[in-house]
């Protein structure tokens, strides 16, 4: 069993140390303000009328929450990947500032939610393993947060990758916060065409990809 440690973060929001991976679960810059800056807004979540994201590596699914808060559209789909339950039991004790974490305190509870304009599953399997058993050319966004390339090098990979490109309609975004090289050239022999993403709590930019 994982041993997690809760840390909270510049932004005052909660994150947790993984003893597994020994990493955080966000950055310690700000965990909500990385939810943010770095995958919703870049995919342009807030300009859809009709969503589908695909959430790879939910953790504590501030990605997921920061999400449903920017959509203004009329219907959004998020299928969430996690493969460890114990940093989903931890959602029922988390307080932060994203008003649709109750759908997601929810989901982590049931694994489904659904209303008149949210359809939401969360998969607790391997990312490459339930990925499989997703249809082609289906998801217009795609948030990409495992643990560090480093710590978790089976998520980077060309032929995950692949797997991800498959799922992805045309024109889709992908968001990471990785800027690693092994992960840009990876991502690009999958097929997508790679640029920088926003700087936020660090000197370095994150990654977005397109599929075209």
């Amino acid at each position: 069993m994982t041993l997690l440690r809760p840390i909270t973060t510049k932004d005052s929001s909660i994150t947790f140390h993984s003893d597994r991976y020994d990493e955080t679960y966000h950055s310690v810059s700000g965990a909500k303000e990385e939810a943010i800056k770095k995958f919703a807004e870049p995919c342009g979540i807030a300009g859809y009328n009709r969503v589908a994201v695909l959430d790879i590596c939910f953790g504590l699914g501030y990605n997921s929450a920061a999400a449903l808060d920017l959509f203004r559209g009329d219907h959004i789909e998020i299928v969430a990947l996690e493969d460890d339950p114990g940093i989903i039991d931890q959602i029922k004790h988390i307080s932060v500032d994203f008003s649709s974490y109750p759908v997601i305190k929810t989901l982590a509870k049931d694994r489904v939610f659904k209303d008149s304009r949210a359809d939401l599953r969360l998969l607790i399997d391997d990312a490459r393993q339930a990925i499989k058993s997703l249809p082609s050319d289906h998801f217009d966004v795609i948030f990409l947060d495992p643990f560090s390339p480093k710590k978790c090098p089976e998520l980077w990979t060309e032929g995950f990758f692949k797997e991800i490109f498959r799922v992805c309609k045309k024109e889709s975004m992908l968001a990471t916060y990785s800027c690693a090289r092994v992960v840009r050239d990876n991502l690009r022999s999958a097929g997508f065409i790679v640029t920088d993403g926003p700087v936020v709590g660090r000197k370095a930019p994150g990654t977005l990809a397109i599929k075209q």
